[in-house]
């Protein structure tokens, strides 16, 4: 497992252009963008836990049936001072990071006290997500870091906490139709008491469009739900949702904040201090979203420990909820580093499996009915839901399958009825081997695997205008252990689980966690289609013989690169603005294979992209300032002729 766990990642900076074996639908135009970690050791110094590596993003651009891939790490605050100390020097979850020891006894007294109460990491390794038109990697932490898709530049660093009292938020959203954001996390010791909110953050209007404002400042609590022990709230990786409730599982696998508040000074990790109740119960929280309070009933179920949910929906007056159960918390223990890299297989038969199981909560409960009575009267589960003294309900499950984890669906159906769980199958090992398709009306599954290959979290991608729920393909990023065969993205055909194509790379690919498929029709407003008057001003200054014109979009990005040894590159905060688009300038036009070229002051240096039919030109550079004097951008068309057009 050296191969796969142990080895730090080579970025893959520069496109390559993937070898397509197979037909890639021409449908299918987009990116699959994913996060996961890529670096376990810094220097001389290594990470415990395989979930601390630093975030390492990578993509897969598919565009008319060629694939090209490229990958980068996020250059979050956490990689940056790392990279610069070359040895770990901010905390993760798993592995405390320590003062060097040349430091005198200030700064240690000074770590020992951040620590207290500790900021966390911006290393956001787990997920993608999409707010308005932007796009983040996301962590367990209060922080998100803004990226740009399809450059993977790390841009401007948010904090939950400016616009929610959030110390935790979970990496797995929930988004409606509208695309709004519903997230979860956890307010510690808030004013006295300790609360899991979900908050909202609501797509951005046409006029927060215009004015650049981002969603994030309007975001709002939607409901808290008080932990039931104010030092020992629960932890949680995801929720559910359906189309009037939101489902939160408050499961006996608990954060001690005591023991975290001191856990650098007995030089242990945070992680150490999380541990698994089996004597207690998980109790099931259902909030209405009408009212935006929880249903009076109170729901609860066997110790387990939940990871993901899988979907939820109503039916019959109750909710459906489906989920990847464990009996315990030894699948996050399996993860230390030295646990995946010796005795391996020894240590994986420890370890609990997980479980697709399905809970049925009656919404409504009779109050005549007989306490020990199953409330379940429906013919398609073997749930139960028992009523017990006062307003309390003991729910058992459905064992649906064995073996699952990383699941996902047709998003289309998130929250409502649905039939098909694609996800990573498992046998004696939390590694997956296969890609499965399980059919939860029939039972049945259908399965892909191959020697020596190593897939990645199945992502379905429906075909436009799809009528049935399995009108897609399934993309997966496969990584291979065999030196004979190159890793390669997958593509499957959704309905049959049969291989329609896959593009292998000359690069590096690891083991990622979650990601998402970005269209190409979903990009950002910026960078859609010019309108029919900026294209009949375009083609005027071409003439009639010049190709389509585009209207170029100059977007400019600060990066952490000091331009004095002096300055320390965490003063500089990453952000990225456009500063005008052609249609602003009147006469301003570009045609495939222009170059353009600009002063960036005070740095005085330019920079060069070639548009080859994107309508985006970027230009990095630390500063900017507008020039008294109006600077000549020269444009050289297609056909030669030089045009010179002032900005």
């Amino acid at each position: 497992m050296e191969i796969i766990f142990g080895r730090n990642k080579k970025e893959q900076l520069e496109p390559v252009k993937a070898q397509v074996t197979g037909k890639i639908p021409t449908w299918l135009q987009g990116t699959l963008l994913r996060n996961g970690p890529g670096m376990h050791a810094v220097g001389e110094s290594r990470y415990n836990h395989w979930f601390d590596g630093l975030a390492l993003l990578h993509s897969f651009s598919i565009q008319d049936g060629e694939v090209y891939y490229r990958s980068k790490y996020l250059r979050s605050d956490t990689y940056n001072a790392n990279i610069e100390a070359n040895r770990i020097v901010v905390s993760e979850f798993g592995t405390m990071a320590y003062p060097d020891p040349c430091k005198n006894i200030f700064s240690k007294a000074f770590s020992y006290l951040s620590h207290t109460i500790p900021d966390f990491t911006d290393n956001c390794l787990i997920n993608i997500m999409k707010c308005g038109d932007d796009f983040y990697a996301t962590t367990e932490t209060n922080y998100i870091r803004k990226i740009n898709p399809r450059t993977l530049e790390t841009l401007e660093k948010v904090d939950y906490r400016k616009y929610v009292a959030v110390n935790l938020a979970t990496a797995h959203p929930h988004y409606d139709g509208a695309g709004n954001v519903l997230n979860m996390g956890t307010s510690v010791v808030d004013k006295g008491r300790t609360k899991y909110v979900l908050f909202r953050i609501p797509a951005a209007g046409p006029e927060a469009k215009k004015e650049g404002r981002s969603p994030m400042k309007h975001t709002e609590v939607f409901c808290s739900i008080p932990s039931r022990s104010l030092l020992s709230p629960s932890y949680y990786h995801s929720f559910g949702i359906t189309e009037n409730y939101v489902v939160f599982l408050e499961q006996p696998f608990k954060l001690d904040i005591l023991k975290m508040a001191t856990a650098y000074m007995r030089g242990v990790s945070w992680a150490s201090c999380m541990a698994f109740h089996r004597e207690e119960k998980t109790h099931i929280h259902v909030i209405d979203q009408r009212t935006r309070k929880l249903v009076p009933t109170r729901f609860y179920t066997d110790a387990m420990v939940v990871f993901h949910h899988v979907n939820a929906y109503e039916e019959d007056g109750c909710i459906l909820l489906d989920v990847i159960a464990y009996e315990d918390s030894s699948l996050y223990d399996l993860f230390y580093l030295a646990n995946l890299n010796q005795d391996f297989e020894a240590n994986s038969r420890l370890t609990s499996v997980p479980n697709l199981r399905r809970f049925a909560l009656p919404l409504h409960v009779d109050k005549n009915a007989e306490t020990g009575s199953n409330l379940i009267k429906m013919a398609s589960t073997t749930a139960t839901a028992v009523r017990e003294k006062g307003d309390q309900v003991y729910c058992q499950p459905e064992e649906l399958c064995e073996g699952l984890e990383l699941p996902r669906i047709n998003y289309a159906h998130n929250g409502k009825p649905y039939r098909y769980v694609y996800a990573a199958g498992f046998q004696w090992s939390p590694i997956p081997t296969k890609i499965i398709k399980y059919d939860i009306l029939t039972k049945s599954s259908l399965k892909w695997g191959e020697k020596d290959c190593w897939p990645a979290e199945p992502l379905f991608v429906p075909v436009p205008g799809a009528k049935d729920e399995d009108d897609g393909v399934i993309l997966s990023a496969i990584v291979s252990t065999d030196p004979q065969k190159l890793p390669f993205l997958l593509i499957l055909d959704a309905k049959n689980f049969t291989e329609l194509a896959r593009a292998s790379v000359v690069a590096e690919l690891h083991l990622d966690l979650h990601g998402m498929f970005i269209p190409e029709g979903d990009w950002d407003a910026g960078m859609q289609a010019p309108s029919k008057a900026q294209q009949d001003k375009a083609s005027k200054c071409h003439g009639p013989k010049a190709p389509s014109t585009i209207i170029p979009t100059f977007t400019f990005s600060s990066v952490y690169t000091p331009h004095s040894t002096r300055t320390s590159p965490q003063i500089w905060q990453p952000a990225t603005q456009t500063l005008f688009t052609g249609s602003a300038f009147p006469g301003l036009c570009a045609s495939p294979g222009d170059r353009f070229s600009c002063r960036a002051r005070p740095m005085r240096r330019g920079w060069r992209r070639r548009v080859l039919g994107d309508t985006t030109l970027r230009f990095e550079c630390r500063e900017l300032r507008r020039e008294s004097r109006r600077a000549p951008a020269r444009a050289v068309c297609a056909e030669g002729a030089p045009r010179t057009r002032l900005l």
